[in-house]
């Protein structure tokens, strides 16, 4: 499933480019594999597959919306568009 847009700016250079500057440095190797899985997923079942990523839909008002964990404390979050096929809205949070 192609990634169509971002809401983080540096995730989207990062993805575009490979600049790592406004990404966290902890956190670029696990990103460059999320974000290549994700572009090359063809089915959104294909996520629950990997537990390592912790992958799943948050509750309430973020139920459309998948988050894979990252870090301890960071979140690639994003939705899937399944009529177009694609993965949106990108973005990588911090949870306190």
């Amino acid at each position: 499933m192609k990634i169509r847009n971002f809401v983080h700016k540096g995730l989207k250079r990062f993805y575009e480019g490979d600049s790592t500057k406004a990404v966290p440095p902890d956190t670029v190797d696990q990103l460059r594999k999320m974000l290549a899985y994700l572009d090359e997923m063809e089915d959104p079942a294909e996520l629950r597959a990997l537990s390592v990523w912790k992958a799943h839909t948050p509750t309430g008002d973020r139920k459309d919306t998948w988050s894979l964990s990252v870090t301890r404390n960071r979140r690639l979050a994003f939705r899937i568009d399944a009529a177009e096929g694609e993965n949106c809205d990108m973005n990588l949070e911090e949870y306190h």
